[in-house]
């Protein structure tokens, strides 16, 4: 099995380092950087750490390849997979791991049909740095199997969603909404917390707070009461983004959340459950539908 890579940036890098280390060899992988004054030494470095050989052009790399995993920021995406359509058939995969929308990873699958090849829609889960072609990484897409079959004796970690193209990358971005927000949340939080020379005693509370159940506990228990209180609690976020103001800072978080708030009280879900919080975080969404 031969492996190529378009775009050789820190992607591509880190799981062929990994396969390397599992006995994979003959990498094959085209940067658009590899002679770029600032930028191409790097390249080359990392061509040669993980005995890469960098090709002159993307048809060279699929043409040298059984599969091919597209590593371009998800921009370029649909532009990269364009670039080396004449070069597909049948034997081949694309694989595409770029983190793109789930529009864009059909419409990539879209234009590869025809040449025969199957399409992987490829989602990396966590960190590469660490983990390396081991990162766990969700697939769908009609080529998922094959995909799967011929990586594993190289030790990758993938999962498959469906054969749909999309879901596998809606299901990172779903999760990003989460991780991505909770993270700018914290910052703001922060922020305050310094402001007023109060850390401690707020990380200690949100920490209890936090700890006192499993996630999944914690969830159902913060969507089921908010559903019913959003009345309530989002009059106290205005309190909330008005304090910030007084200290200087920003409320983007709490603003957002003041306004979900009152989304949800205009859904009157109150008036649904009859005052009573639901059992299940399910019967929130449902009610919202």
């Amino acid at each position: 099995m031969k492996l190529g890579f378009i775009a050789f940036g820190e992607v591509a890098f880190e799981i062929s380092r990994g396969l390397k280390g599992e006995g994979l060899r003959g990498i094959i992988a085209y940067d658009p950087m590899k002679d770029d004054p600032k930028y191409g030494s790097l390249v080359a470095e990392r061509a040669t750490a993980s005995a890469v050989t960098l090709a002159a052009t993307p048809g060279e790399v699929v043409q040298a390849s059984d599969i091919i995993i597209s590593a371009v920021p998800g921009s370029r995406a649909l532009e990269a997979a364009q670039s080396i359509l004449a070069e597909m058939n049948e034997t081949k995969i694309y694989a595409d791991v770029s983190t793109s929308s789930p529009t864009t990873k059909r419409k990539i699958a879209e234009l590869v049909a025809p040449t025969g090849a199957g399409f992987v829609d490829g989602a990396l889960m966590g960190g590469l740095t660490l983990q390396q072609h081991k990162v766990p990484t969700l697939v769908s897409g009609s080529g998922a199997d094959k995909f799967i079959e011929q990586m594993a004796p190289y030790h990758m970690s993938l999962q498959k969603v469906s054969d749909r193209p999309g879901d596998a990358i809606a299901v990172k971005l779903i999760r990003s909404v989460y991780t991505k927000g909770l993270a700018s949340l914290e910052v703001e939080m922060l922020e305050a917390a310094a402001k007023l020379q109060v850390e401690d005693l707020v990380l200690d509370s949100v920490s209890k707070f936090s700890d006192s159940k499993p996630f999944l506990g914690m969830m159902n228990f913060l969507v089921t009461a908010g559903a019913v209180h959003a009345e309530r609690q989002s009059h106290e976020m205005k309190d909330c983004m008005a304090m910030l103001k007084e200290l200087g800072i920003q409320p983007v978080m709490t603003e957002a959340t003041m306004k979900h708030l009152q989304y949800l009280t205009e859904k009157k879900l109150k008036e649904k459950f009859q005052g009573k919080v639901p059992a299940r975080w399910e019967e929130v969404v449902q009610a919202l539908g």
